[in-house]
């Protein structure tokens, strides 16, 4: 593999570990331009804009060059792009950025994002007769739980769109990972393709590491995030490259690239 290759990063778990840099964050992102590297950052999150993701960057006096897109994001720009109204479900910060395409009463479209706590009984329901009654039906994520500082595990939106599909049987659209339209609006940001070589680098094995080497790509798997090392050795995904820390994946990129 060789030339320029685009490469994406994804955040938590990766540059941002517990709200806070990774250690050697400025470094890495330093070496990736550098390089000059084609590079997005991303991130599943559903709860974050990609403005939101800008400004953890801003507050550590990094001027990133890179451009960067969350799942709620790749979301507005599928929906936009495909209907001209929607049903949006998620938190009121994200919902900003669909106001202007937002109309419930109108909907071609259902879109499930994360609403943490204020999920219930009445909301699914209006969800469900929307499209029952005919709304297409969005995912910006799939994600079965997260595990939070404060209160442990929680429950995702995943659970909640599956309740949907099941009642309604059609099947979501998917934007985030491990869908192939997230890596497609990832690689679109810096000018490349989904049948382009390129690298992924993440900490989830599955829908970071799975999906990329399903799409054709490289996977740098980093044990700095959710997945332990080692990996079992019966387990049904083989990375080729894995990195203790970003110092170790620069080493990796530095020799994919030559």
């Amino acid at each position: 593999m060789s030339g320029k290759i685009p490469v994406l990063v994804d955040i938590d778990g990766v540059l941002k570990l517990g709200g806070k840099p990774a250690g050697g964050m400025k470094e890495f992102l330093q070496f990736l331009k550098e390089n000059d590297l084609d590079v997005c950052i991303i991130s599943n999150t559903t709860l974050t804009t990609s403005a939101d993701q800008k400004e953890f960057f801003d507050e550590q006096n990094i001027d990133l060059s890179f451009p960067v897109l969350t799942a709620s994001n790749a979301a507005l720009n599928y929906v936009k792009k495909n209907y001209n109204k929607a049903a949006v479900y998620c938190t009121g910060h994200v919902l900003e950025i669909f106001k202007e395409i937002n109309q419930p009463e109108e909907a071609e479209v259902v879109v499930m994002g994360d609403m943490q706590k204020e999920w219930n009984y009445e909301v699914l329901t209006e969800i469900f007769r929307k499209v029952k009654n005919g709304a297409d039906l969005v995912a910006m994520q799939k994600n079965r739980y997260w595990n939070t500082p404060d209160e442990g595990y929680l429950l995702d939106v995943g659970p909640f769109v599956a309740a949907i599909e099941y009642a309604t049987g059609k099947e979501a659209t998917l934007i985030g990972k491990p869908s192939k339209l997230y890596f497609e609006s990832a690689l679109n940001e810096i000018g490349s393709g989904i049948d382009n070589p390129f690298i992924m680098i993440g900490d989830d094995v599955e829908t970071d590491i799975g999906a990329t080497q399903k799409f054709g790509g490289t996977g740098i798997l980093m044990y700095t995030g959710k997945t332990e090392y080692p990996l079992p050795d019966d387990f049904h995904i083989k990375p080729v490259y894995e990195a203790q820390n970003l110092d170790e994946a620069a080493e990796i990129i530095s020799g994919i690239i030559k």
